[in-house]
């Protein structure tokens, strides 16, 4: 291995230092003191020098065996970000320019005792400025990111993470490093490059097989010939194959069937059953004498994406069926966890992973402008349950198709599937990011005479390169060639569909920051929602780490620099402004906070307010449209300190609206819209029975603790994994029925309750907007903090009702069971869950409780 402490200097050598690897220049200059945290204030634009120089990496090493004594010697590296050529005492053994291959160099003919490596790095933002100036048959679009966003230029250009040369909730930070793994390998006759294990269920044979593919180099000239043993011990199935292996890339594909005397576990997402994964050795023993041992995993699921006529609408559905189970994916989209991705630890993934899980989330879309996640990313999801929806690496943008380029993309996407493609928590490729969406609705402004040559393009990159590649590679998962997308429609109308956005087809992404939020109907009831968001700002106590107290209000110039999205904070404003009065404090500092919490609450309301319309309409189709089987709102996580659309903070914080994602997405729902002047409440349930339950619906005047009235409606059938009508009743009778009730005074909850403790969140429904609430009054709410084993409890007592009641413990870190819920009753209980070790003192100092009537 090559890890560890390596030189590193600037391109006049003016700047040199120790750097460890894996690493990057940021990171490496921010240890050494060299400079301040890249996210402090304006520091994203102060830094730029960093990735306009040209970087070189180098060192010695002891070459531990004797060379003479290996047929073949490789110097290995799993990734290089981006452009670099590599030298080994001073021989030029190879070069990269793509951050998402995996690279190796013979240098058996070049590798001395005692050794003298270098990777040369080229600026990343003047090799795209180079590579699109040497584009000159036509450009390609768009050339620049927007001025908000304070970015770099012909990112297309460049295969490297695209948001590093910003995002609309991100930095520009054009990185250079060797980011994943550097070593040497040597090895005489055969050596093992890729092992995947990937399941399929022959119906035929009402039995389960392991396809195990294996690919090596062979070094010898002549064949290698040999025994390959796969077993696995818990499901008593072993089995022993003669193998040959042809010299160069020699590959080995072996069917092995399991044993069907053992009752096998299925891989089941979270929520629908358990992740059981079995242990597995296959041992190659080949003539060349010394035998090779792969210790695995194997996971038995199949997933299929069902695109088919659904009676009674037009178009075609468009859901996962896994293990021949329909399953209602309940998700968000991940985005990379930090702009320098050497800082991403298994840690920083666990966390975020499990808050996704924990609130009751059973699928992630790994969006197509980052990067492919390290492989403790996957391991945790199979581990989990979180399915993914894996897009390859491009973005909201046009690409070239020039064959440097294409054999660059070539070598990224066959290197990522063999990687990736054993991981169960994979269900889907997908091609790109909304590049469908782009041509098809003129995003780049194409005169249409010049179009075809931007359509040949995009059917060249992903159609006859990509998708080929996938097919080839892995026939377990299906493939899609763009999101949102019209799945077998767009095929029918070549790949590019007059209206990707057509809810009657495949997959939408849906934005709206005018309408009001509340409002159900401007929503689509689309087949599958896989990108829909509004923004909010993290808490202050994230905001306050990277800034300074100049910047602590929402007109700051620290505040509009870090918002990357064209007019995002008057969006929010107008949003909360809908339903919301404004704050208008004096103290600068509690303006800013109230306004911070207020965009949290308006966020967290309007996309629990989308998610349970998607959620809904699941089981109906209404004038042709519904059967929605997805919701993945955007997005799950933050890359740092800024506004955005994320549920969890830069850090893992949870904003209010994952606290909500919890309850919007648990497994058992009752969901209220109303629709004319009637109330309708549905049961939504993704269990696997159907269930007798009891509705309880209770209706409050803001201005007190005690209900006005509640009604008990029992033997309500909820059928499995579906949403179904249970309630109905008009709003004007409903007020009747509870005297003294107006829609300004008072407000519904609900719950469903069942036997053996099933019980579903309860929720809550307005009747109005709460800036026009009459009788909600400024409450006392009080904690008392007391600790048990390692949680601690905080009992919240309130004198009123109080809508949107928010625990903040600053920067300790940790999670509370419940937060920004409705307090109708005059005690709650909320646990909190440390992350690392606390007090009761701790807490207690710490702690801020806010309701909606302490914004002022």
């Amino acid at each position: 291995s090559l890890r560890g402490s390596w030189r590193l200097h600037s391109g006049n050598g003016s700047v040199s230092l120790r750097a460890p690897v894996p690493g990057c220049v940021h990171t490496a200059l921010l240890r050494r003191g060299l400079i301040q945290d890249p996210y402090y204030r304006f520091n994203d634009v102060m830094y730029r020098w960093i990735s306009l120089d040209n970087w070189t990496y180098s060192r010695t090493f002891k070459t531990p065996f004797d060379v003479r004594k290996w047929q073949k010697v490789n110097l290995v590296f799993e990734g290089v970000d981006t452009v670099a050529q590599i030298l080994l005492n001073n021989v030029t053994v190879g070069r990269t320019d793509n951050m998402f291959n995996r690279y190796s160099f013979d240098i058996t003919s070049v590798i001395k005792e005692v050794n003298f490596v270098e990777v040369r790095f080229l600026s990343a933002i003047s090799y795209a400025a180079e590579q699109s100036r040497g584009h000159k048959a036509y450009s390609i679009p768009p050339a620049c990111p927007p001025p908000g966003q304070k970015g770099e230029c012909h990112v297309n250009f460049i295969r490297k993470e695209q948001c590093s040369f910003s995002w609309d909730w991100g930095p520009s930070f054009p990185t250079q490093g060797i980011w994943k793994d550097v070593r040497v390998e040597a090895y005489n006759h055969y050596h093992l490059i890729y092992f995947s294990v990937t399941p399929f269920f022959v119906k035929s044979a009402q039995q389960w097989c392991l396809e195990v593919e294996s690919i090596f180099d062979v070094v010898s000239s002549k064949p290698v010939a040999g025994h390959v043993t796969v077993s696995i011990p818990k499901l008593q199935t072993q089995q022993t194959f003669s193998v040959k292996l042809q010299p160069g890339e020699g590959s080995i594909v072996l069917l092995v069937n399991i044993n069907k005397v053992r009752r096998l576990e299925a891989w089941w997402p979270n929520g629908h059953g358990k992740q059981t994964g079995y242990s597995m050795k296959t041992t190659f023993i080949m003539e060349a004498g010394y035998k090779v041992e792969k210790f695995s995993k194997a996971y038995f699921r199949t997933v299929e994406l069902v695109q088919e006529p659904v009676p009674g609408s037009p178009g075609l559905s468009f859901y996962f069926r896994i293990n021949g189970r329909p399953i209602f994916l309940k998700g968000s989209n991940w985005i990379p966890a930090d702009s320098f991705q050497d800082r991403v630890t298994y840690d920083t993934l666990r966390l975020l992973l499990k808050s996704a899980a924990d609130a009751n989330m059973n699928a992630l879309r790994v969006w197509g402008g980052g990067v492919y996640e390290q492989d403790e990313f996957y391991d945790i999801c199979d581990e989990i349950g979180i399915m993914i929806w894996q897009d390859f690496m491009f973005a909201c943008a046009l690409y070239p198709a020039d064959q440097n380029y294409l054999a660059s993309v070539r070598a990224e996407v066959l290197h990522q599937v063999r990687r990736l493609k054993s991981h169960p928590s994979i269900i889907l490729w997908s091609g790109n990011n909304e590049n469908e969406a782009a041509i098809s609705s003129n995003w780049f402004s194409i005169p249409s005479s010049k179009r075809g040559v931007y359509i040949r393009d995009y059917l060249m990159l992903y159609v006859k390169n990509i998708r080929e590649i996938v097919l080839s590679e892995d026939r377990s998962r299906p493939f899609i060639a763009s999101s949102p997308t019209n799945g077998l429609e767009s095929v029918e109308e070549g790949w590019i569909s007059r209206d990707p956005y057509d809810t009657h087809y495949g997959d939408t992404h849906f934005y709206d920051y005018n309408s009001d939020c509340w409002n159900w109907t401007v929503y689509p009831k689309t087949r599958f929602a896989s990108e829909y968001g509004f923004q909010s700002w993290p808490s202050f106590s994230t905001i306050e780490k990277v800034s300074s107290a100049e910047d602590w209000s929402y007109l700051s110039n620290f505040s509009l620099h870090r918002q990357h999205h064209d007019s995002g904070n008057v969006q929010m404003l107008q949003e909360v402004g809908y339903h919301f009065k404004l704050p208008q404090s004096t103290d600068p500092v509690k303006k800013f906070k109230d306004t911070i919490y207020l965009t949290q609450v308006m966020q967290a309301q309007c996309i629990k307010t989308e998610t349970e319309f998607y959620r809904v309409s699941q089981s109906e189709i209404v004038r042709g449209e519904g059967h929605t089987m997805g919701a993945l709102y955007w997005q799950l996580n933050d890359i740092w300190q800024a506004p955005s659309w994320a549920s969890l903070e830069y850090g893992g914080k949870w904003k209010l609206l994952h606290y909500f994602a919890q309850n919007f997405f648990a497994p058992l729902l009752p969901v209220a819209y109303e629709d004319q002047g009637v109330l309708y409440i549905y049961g939504v349930s993704d269990l696997h029975v159907d269930q007798k339950l009891t509705l309880r619906v209770t209706v409050h005047a803001w201005s007190s603790l005690e209900p006005v009235c509640s009604l008990a409606k029992e033997d309500v059938t909820v059928k499995a994994q579906s949403a179904v009508p249970i309630y109905k009743e008009s709003i004007s009778d409903l007020l009747e029925r509870c005297r003294n009730c107006t829609r300004k005074s008072c407000v519904i909850t609900f719950c469903l309750m069942g036997k053996d403790g099933l019980w579903s969140p309860t929720n809550h429904f307005f009747l109005s907007s709460l800036k026009d609430a009459v009788g909600l009054e400024k409450t006392q709410l009080s904690a008392s903090v007391s600790q048990q084993d390692d949680i601690y409890v905080f009992v919240l007592q309130t004198t009123a009702i109080a809508p949107f009641v928010s625990l903040d413990v600053g920067s300790i870190k940790g999670r509370f069971s419940d937060n920004g819920f409705l307090m109708t009753e005059k005690k709650k209980v909320v646990v909190f869950y440390p992350w690392e070790s606390t007090s009761v003192e701790e807490l207690e100092k710490s702690l801020t409780l806010t309701s909606l009537l302490d914004v002022v």
